[in-house]
Parts: C-alpha cells; structure tokens; sequence
C-alpha cells in the first residue's frame, strides 16, 4: 500500500514558475514508477510525465520542455517543475504510483488527493 500526498500548488501568473510535491509513504517507494497527472473542469484526466524507478522520464507533448519531473528515493518524493505556465495549464495536479511507467491513467494503482493549480492571464 502506497500513500501520496501532493503539495505546493497555488495561483501564479502566465510565465511564473511552481514546483509540485508528492510525498510517499511504504518502504517500497524506489521501486515504482511515479506519474504527474491533472484534470481541469469538464476535461478529462490527462498524462502530464511520469518517471521510472530509474530515473527514466517521458512528458506529454503539451508540456515537454517547460515541465520536469524529479524523484528522490531517499526521500520517497517525486517533484514536478513547472516553469512558463499557462492560462491553460490551470488543473488540479495528480501524482500517481504503479510498477511499470505508463501514461495511462486506468493502470495507476495509487493516487494522490491533488493540489490545485491557477495560472491567470
């Protein structure tokens, strides 16, 4: 059993900057892959980034090269930096758990609660 909670979400203007946290609990966190999600009113959930147990990490086109996704398996943290947000970024943000990157959201096993994200224009 994984635990997560996210943290560091806020309001910020178009061009700033936010990092997201996710904390995790159980002793086994090095070994699962950790996904950034997020899901903005009427929309469906959507892939943001995940990164493997290796330090391998994929984005979703509508934020490669703005976002990076980071995880520290000493502290069982997984970190999400957002630099040039966007109006459209706005969403509560995720992160997930499972064995095996994915960017699929029906093959995360554990979810965070979220944390809000506004980008105003």
């Amino acid at each position: 059993q994984v635990q997560l909670v996210e943290s560091g979400g806020g309001l910020v203007q178009a061009g700033g900057s936010l990092r997201l946290s996710c904390a995790a609990s159980g002793r086994t966190f090095r070994r699962y892959a950790m996904g950034w999600f997020r899901q903005a009113p009427g929309k469906d959930r959507e892939f943001v980034a995940v990164i493997g147990w290796s330090g391998d990490n994929t984005y979703g086109d509508s934020v490669k090269g703005r976002f990076t996704i980071s995880r520290d398996n000493a502290k069982n943290t997984v970190s999400l930096q957002m630099a040039s947000l966007k109006p459209e970024d706005t969403a509560v943000y995720y992160c997930a758990a499972r064995y095996g990157s994915s960017r699929l959201t029906v093959e995360y096993d554990y979810w965070g609660q979220g944390t809000q994200v506004t980008v105003s224009s």
